[in-house]
């Protein structure tokens, strides 16, 4: 596949420099990222007909050779996927071998069950080197509930053994206060990956505001069209940055279930399908909290115990 940032939108056919230049503002930045766009994105961006940004779209990917390729052209691809660990060496071989690049890992679970603070240990160990586990760049953080605490975030960079002042600096974050905010915030994230390199993006929660803005079945289904969106428009940037994606995700209990664990995750099957890795986290004694692998396209369920302390996540 052709490098993106080499090739500029103005070599396409049909796209002189006013629609390049709309291209960009709407966060298109390269051939590649026009080549995965959706046609009713496209013309939102630009303006122009149906028609046209089919045409732009269909350039894009022969001039990116996006068609079939061999699983071992795929294979040599895999081979630049990067890994985060989460700071439990347990916790990371259930997710073989910490965070995946290039993916959506999605943390579910009950209230004080531990998302939000795997979200900011990662924000910290992202920074650390890829010998220590990291991957030598920042984090963007999509923060919906308000649960970002820099203070948190000094803790554990302290232990991790980096300077707390210059950690917070490598951490962007911003307060989405509703779904279409939330929605623009990840969609106009691509100028801050390029010019921060960022390897990390954290949406904590990913469905709060859909939650509270759509109420009743009869909002359902516009609900999910929406989630469907952003989860397309998260996978995009994951994709064409090999940078990982965490989503944490908020459950209510299914009174229709008889026996087992009633918790269940918000957002149906449109999470389910498009999240790589699912994680259902549980309370144990104390410090102690259960992942258990939900799913995976390639990792058995599996599940492990490890503990949050005042210095971050460790093993148990």
């Amino acid at each position: 596949m052709t490098d993106e940032k080499t090739n500029d939108s103005e070599d396409l056919p049909g796209v002189g420099t006013a629609t390049a230049d709309k291209l960009r503002e709407a966060g298109f930045k390269g051939v590649e990222s026009i080549a995965v766009a959706a046609v009713g994105e496209l013309m939102d961006a630009t303006g122009m007909g149906e028609g046209v940004c089919k045409k732009i779209i269909k350039s894009a990917g022969d001039l990116c050779e996006m068609g079939f390729e061999t699983a071992n052209q795929l294979m040599e691809k895999r081979a630049s996927i990067g890994r985060i660990t989460t700071g439990s060496k347990s916790l990371d071989e259930l997710m073989g071998g910490g965070i995946e690049t290039r993916s959506i890992s999605e943390f579910y679970g009950r209230y004080g069950s531990g998302k939000t603070q795997i979200a900011l240990q990662l924000c910290i160990n992202t920074q650390l080197p890829k010998e220590q586990g990291g991957l030598g760049g920042g984090t963007l953080y999509i923060d919906t509930e308000g649960s970002f605490r820099p203070e948190r975030v000094q803790q554990m960079a302290k232990a991790a053994g980096l300077d707390p002042t210059e950690a917070l600096e490598k951490i962007f974050v911003a307060r989405a206060y509703n779904s279409d905010h939330q929605m623009l915030l990840a969609e106009k994230a691509m100028d801050m990956i390029e010019e921060n390199d960022i390897r990390l993006v954290v949406v904590d929660s990913l469905t709060s505001a859909f939650r509270a803005e759509y109420v009743g079945r009869g909002t359902l289904a516009g609900r999910q069209q929406k989630l469907n969106r952003h989860l397309h428009t998260l996978q995009r940037l994951a994709d064409l940055n090999n940078l990982a994606i965490i989503v944490t995700n908020q459950v209510m209990a299914n009174p229709g279930l008889l026996f087992g664990d009633p918790t269940t995750p918000i957002g149906g099957h449109i999470v389910g399908h498009q999240s790589t890795y699912r994680v259902y986290l549980r309370n144990s004694q104390g410090e102690k909290r259960i992942a258990r692998l939900v799913d995976s396209p390639c990792l058995p369920d599996g599940e492990t115990v490890f503990k949050i302390t005042q210095k971050g996540l460790d093993d148990a």
